[in-house]
């Protein structure tokens, strides 16, 4: 990392702690030092700086002057704006990839519904590591990110992407420890995305949105009285 320019080491630092961030290991609400980050990456300060600039940007962490900077603890607006944001997109990405993918995509899509299950379903003895849940949030992310590829319109692909929609429920998911699924609960999704109508498609990505969103609000409970005088 040393031989490389400060904007790549900004971007490489941008990608570790946000990284972190979703693994958990910087839990919502944690304080963020600059130098301590700066030391664990093995860089200077600087471009740890404009790291966190960019995530905060992004509403992943959040700064107060003279008090410092945290990852940021969501509020039920965030979760619920976010919610609705991503509805509205994943609806019409649904909606699009059953009117315009192809037998094949949609078989794959099938398979990889199945995967995620199945790889959730091995998180459950609750002693799984952060690294392997990082790699199964990942997993799942792009099974959402492919319908959107298939739904042919690059514009929505990218809104998806850029919003950030599928990171934030990440983030809140984990926060939060959400862990009750349906053993099926993505491949019912993609069967219906594979072989129903487009309204059909759409109303089942709709379900699979909302589900679960009462439980992550009520998670926030706790998350809003931890780190009590920050705001």
């Amino acid at each position: 990392m040393a031989a490389a320019t400060p904007h790549s080491l900004a971007g490489l630092a941008y990608r570790e702690i946000r990284n972190q961030i979703l693994r958990g290991d910087l839990p919502v609400g944690v304080s963020l030092s600059r130098r301590k980050l700066a030391g664990e990456l093995k860089i200077s300060v600087p471009p740890v700086m404009e790291a966190l600039q960019r995530l905060e940007s992004e509403g992943l962490v959040e700064s107060k002057p003279r008090v410092g900077t945290r990852v940021r603890v969501p509020t039920r607006q965030d979760v619920e704006d976010r919610s609705l944001l991503r509805e509205a997109l994943e609806m019409q990405a649904a909606r699009l990839f059953a009117e315009r993918a192809t037998l094949a995509e949609k078989k794959e899509l099938v398979q990889m519904g199945s995967q995620v299950d199945q790889l959730y379903a091995s998180c459950e003895d609750g002693v799984s590591n952060r690294d392997f849940l990082f790699s199964v949030n990942t997993y799942h992310m792009n099974l959402h990110l492919r319908i959107a590829d298939c739904a042919r319109c690059p514009v929505l692909r990218d809104a998806i992407e850029k919003e950030q929609v599928l990171v934030f429920n990440w983030l809140y998911e984990t926060a939060v420890k959400r862990r009750t699924l349906a053993s099926d609960y993505h491949a019912r999704l993609t069967r219906v995305l594979a072989k129903g109508t487009p309204p059909e498609a759409a109303e089942a990505m709709q379900q699979h949105i909302r589900h679960g969103l009462h439980e992550v609000l009520d998670g926030l409970v706790q998350l809003e009285a931890g780190p009590a005088g920050w705001r």
